[in-house]
């Protein structure tokens, strides 16, 4: 496996240091970059991750003036993107993001607003995603076009204030922010789970074996998300993520974001350990003797 590495930004001061894997998704990759310059509050670095890019994304990050990036000629997934683009890191803090994304005006200012009441660096942070359609109950349901195409931009600047949406339990999933610190103490994402199902409920479960208990999503810090431009290229298939979470960790995943960091509930402060019934664990031990067997 051979990465480049490519560091354009001159400025000292960041805020936070974004880091996109990309996959052969130019146009969407643009969009998101493009809302980051036009709606963020502070200035960012922006490190992009491109998998393969076989699609005009070399050339067109090699014009970005601001754009830092590391490269592999093939798909490396998620996990070793984000882990080789953190290499990169200028700042104090890293924040994950899809590159399918499209971030809110003064999504930035709210997360820092938060870190700032916080008063220290154990926790783990999510904005809130708008979707076109969702069942999780972390986000909002509001359609501004389920594609780029489609995407109507002035409707989401002028009406995603409105939606009311307050702070949540279990952060997760990106856009997410985490310490430096904390990432490398955990090991950033593991690699087990590459190309990348699965390993975000990893590593929140990691930062909770080292002691952190503070999983925050914030209300009022929005991107819309145009769901799994990239994720659907490749197989959803339940049976390796899914199993190998199971495997490390004894329980299922649906049973840690809903158990554990009660995912998509009113916030509630730092959590604690849940008390898990019998049948919760009995179900648990089923699934592992049996992706064990199998």
């Amino acid at each position: 496996m051979h990465v480049e590495k490519h560091i354009k930004t001159q400025s000292e001061d960041l805020k936070y240091s974004i880091i996109i894997p990309t996959w052969n998704n130019l146009e969407y990759l643009k969009l998101c970059i493009n809302s980051i310059r036009k709606n963020s509050h502070f200035k960012h670095q922006i490190i992009v991750h491109i998998n393969e890019g076989n699609d005009g994304t070399v050339d067109w990050l090699k014009e970005q003036t601001d754009v830092d990036y590391t490269y592999s000629k093939e798909n490396i997934g998620i996990c070793y993107a984000l882990n080789i683009a953190r290499s990169l890191l200028k700042t104090d803090y890293l924040v994950y993001m899809n590159d399918d994304m499209y971030v809110c005006p003064n999504w930035d200012r709210f997360i820092a607003n938060n870190i700032e009441s916080i008063g220290h660096n154990r926790f783990f942070i999510s904005s809130t995603m708008i979707e076109p359609h969702t069942t999780n109950p972390a986000a909002i349901e509001f359609n501004c076009g389920t594609s780029i195409e489609k995407f109507n931009e002035e409707k989401l600047l002028s009406e995603f204030e409105s939606i009311k949406k307050e702070d949540w339990n279990g952060a997760t999933w990106p856009p997410n922010i985490v310490h430096k610190d904390n990432w490398d103490l955990v090991g950033g994402y593991s690699s087990e789970f590459s190309p990348g199902m699965y390993s975000d409920p990893d590593f929140s479960m990691k930062l909770w074996q080292l002691g952190i208990r503070y999983f925050k999503g914030i209300g009022k810090s929005r991107v819309y998300h145009f769901a799994g431009k990239t994720t659907r290229k490749i197989s959803k298939t339940k049976s390796d993520g899914y199993y190998k979470f199971i495997d490390k960790w004894g329980i299922t995943s649906k049973t840690f974001t809903d158990k554990y960091l009660l995912r998509g509930k009113p916030f509630s402060g730092e959590l604690t350990e849940p008390k898990l019934d019998f049948a919760v664990k009995l179900n648990s031990r089923i699934k592992r003797i049996t992706n064990s067997l199998s």
